[in-house]
């Protein structure tokens, strides 16, 4: 037998055995593309076409105060105090509720409803970001096919990137945006399993928790604080055949909610049913909606609540600005991780590594 060698011998004339020179193969990329330069947009340019609602550049907009590039830090603080002005116009309202209770079906359902009312509506998702790769699905324009397509609706989802402080103060600086391009209802959807509903109800005019029947014992697992953020409350998935759940729902949560002592608002939280599906008291929320915001109108609450939340959000913005400013100084960054290594080898005690580090902080701004 012979081996593979022998069969490719040296080529003879009179061999039958041919090899044929390949096809020259055509580069890759084509040689005549040129890549187009963006164009930058000037903040004038952003103000003007946030104004006359042009939609895709109130999303670069958003990008550009999302973004953690320094250079484009200061454009975007530019833009959103020059829309200040214009803001404050819209109705806030937090939605949150465990995964899987429905919230992009029920906010896709009242959004049509809100949009046949003559309003302009914002939806803005914080999607939970993963602690180990920092990725984010940001799924809720794909669940929400009907509602996406509608030219008085602007769906935008932000990734939380494991910052609460940070995407919270820039979804309250996309709420200012989207206010001045126009949008006078926004909501704000979040994930109810962390903190992140302290951070949007501080920003909120109502704000709306939706539970779901039939899943056990309701009121299990329910923290106490999102319990008494809660302006109204929302049972989902009230569905045919599962009425008679959703009713014993509705009374758990009617009786926990008496528990509580009454809101600075003066509102009683109110509980409703609905079916984000089949469509069903969906009305009814947007009208309880309505009458939550002439009732703390009318008694002083809806502003008081307003400058609140201005205050807080100074503080905020002046306590994460110290908190980057701590962590970039040289001397912090030079002395941390040995701080941190003696720590956790037990030759310096927390306290005193922090004191430390605090004090290299300061003698940095005395130089």
């Amino acid at each position: 037998m012979k081996h593979y060698e022998d069969i490719h011998c040296k080529e003879h004339d009179d061999s039958a055995l041919k090899v044929n020179e390949g096809v020259v193969q055509p580069p890759i990329v084509n040689p005549y593309f040129q890549r187009r330069k963006r164009h930058t947009l000037s903040t004038d340019d952003y103000i003007k076409g946030i104004r006359e609602g042009n939609i895709t550049i109130l999303a670069q907009a958003i990008t550009l105060v999302e973004s953690l590039l320094p250079e484009h830090y200061a454009q975007a603080q530019e833009i959103i105090e020059r829309c200040l002005p214009y803001s404050g116009n819209s109705v806030r309202i937090g939605i949150t509720g465990v995964p899987g209770a429905g919230k992009s079906t029920f906010i896709e359902a009242v959004g049509e409803i809100v949009a046949s009312l003559g309003h302009k509506l914002s939806v803005l998702a914080i999607d939970p970001s993963s602690e180990r790769s920092g990725g984010s699905i940001l799924g809720d324009k794909t669940r929400m096919e009907q509602l996406v397509h509608n030219p008085s609706v602007f769906i935008r989802p932000s990734p939380s990137a494991g910052s609460l402080g940070g995407v919270a103060r820039k979804t309250r600086e996309s709420i200012i945006l989207c206010e001045a391009a126009g949008f006078d209802v926004i909501f704000i959807e979040t994930v109810g399993v962390g903190q992140s509903e302290t951070a949007v109800h501080s920003m909120v005019d109502l704000f709306l928790l939706i539970q779901i029947a039939g899943a056990g014992d309701e009121l299990q697992g329910i923290k106490r604080g999102i319990m008494e953020m809660a302006d109204m409350i929302a049972i989902n998935k009230c569905d045919s055949g599962n009425q008679q759940r959703a009713e014993l729902a509705k009374r758990h949560f009617l009786n926990a909610l008496n528990l509580f002592p009454m809101p600075d608002s003066g509102w009683r939280p109110r509980v409703y049913t609905c079916s984000a599906t089949e469509g069903n008291g969906l009305s009814d929320i947007w009208n309880g909606i309505e009458d939550f915001l002439k009732f703390t109108k009318q008694n002083g609450y809806y502003q008081r609540n307003r400058h609140r939340q201005a205050k807080y959000w100074m503080y905020e913005t002046i306590n994460e600005a110290l908190r980057e400013n701590f962590y970039r100084n040289p001397q912090v960054e030079a002395h941390l991780k040995e701080n941190e290594e003696l720590v956790l080898s037990d030759k310096k005690s927390s306290f005193i590594a922090a004191r430390d580090l605090l004090n290299d902080y300061f003698d940095s701004l005395k130089k």
